[in-house]
């Protein structure tokens, strides 16, 4: 017996970039089934029988979105030597994603849907989750430092370090947007590592990182020369008279 129906004409992948794009320009809102099919050139029905709803169209636009714009950052927090590195590493790979001169200038999992129609809870929550998800690849990259023994700091450090670094990249996606460019992003990156710095017990360069800030006086970090200096000028002034 012969199949029913026509058989696919169009490319699944082809279609799935193109949605992407549209999403990514517009957002998620903004972007209505009209404009998918008119960007894709597949009809609306054919876009639900292929993707399922918006919703789940945008789902696998955002899991495209992670293997390709999102993945530099993710693959810095994973390949660098030193959790230093790597959180270094993630902020200029995000710097150079969202400065981009073909894509828009944002993190679709920052920016794509940040408020909206109360029937698209469900997309922010999916977002939202997926940027938790950021949060917990961070602090994980620390804890690896910790054993790896190229960090030291305390558990409760770890949390407030990696929700630090989380800030900054979710602030350069919104900096990015509003026009910053990639050269006034790098000098916010170097303003974030110097805090590193500053950390308790985060040792500035270990495991053989070397050459991502510029140099420093002597081998201490910008913390220890600061309490350094404080502490000369502590020891330089004469005792108080009784």
């Amino acid at each position: 017996m012969a199949a029913r129906g026509r058989p696919r004409t169009f490319d699944p992948d082809t279609a799935l970039r193109q949605a992407l794009d549209l999403f990514w320009e517009r957002g998620y809102e903004g972007t209505s089934l009209s404009d998918l099919a008119h960007a894709t050139g597949i009809a609306s029905a054919s876009i639900y029988a292929c993707f399922g709803s918006k919703q789940d169209l945008f789902r696998k636009v955002m899991a495209l979105y992670g293997t390709t714009s999102g993945e530099p950052p993710r693959r810095a927090l994973r390949e660098q030597p030193t959790a230093r590195a790597a959180i270094h590493e993630m902020l200029r790979a995000t710097a150079d994603q969202i400065t981009g001169p073909d894509t828009p200038h944002y993190c679709m999992l920052i920016l794509a849907a940040p408020t909206g129609a109360v029937e698209n809870h469900p997309i922010r929550e999916f977002l939202a989750d997926g940027r938790r998800g950021q949060l917990s690849a961070i602090r994980d990259r620390l804890a690896r430092g910790v054993t790896d023994g190229d960090l030291t700091a305390p558990a409760a450090g770890l949390d407030a370090i990696a929700r630090y670094y989380t800030t900054v990249v979710q602030g350069l996606s919104i900096q990015a947007r509003d026009g910053a460019t990639r050269a006034e992003l790098e000098a916010v990156i170097t303003c974030a590592m110097a805090a590193w710095d500053t950390f308790p017990s985060a040792p500035a360069h270990i495991g053989g990182e070397s050459g991502d800030l510029p140099d420093r006086e002597g081998s201490h970090g910008t913390g220890d020369v600061a309490r350094s200096r404080r502490g000369r000028g502590h020891q330089d002034r004469p005792a108080e008279r009784r």
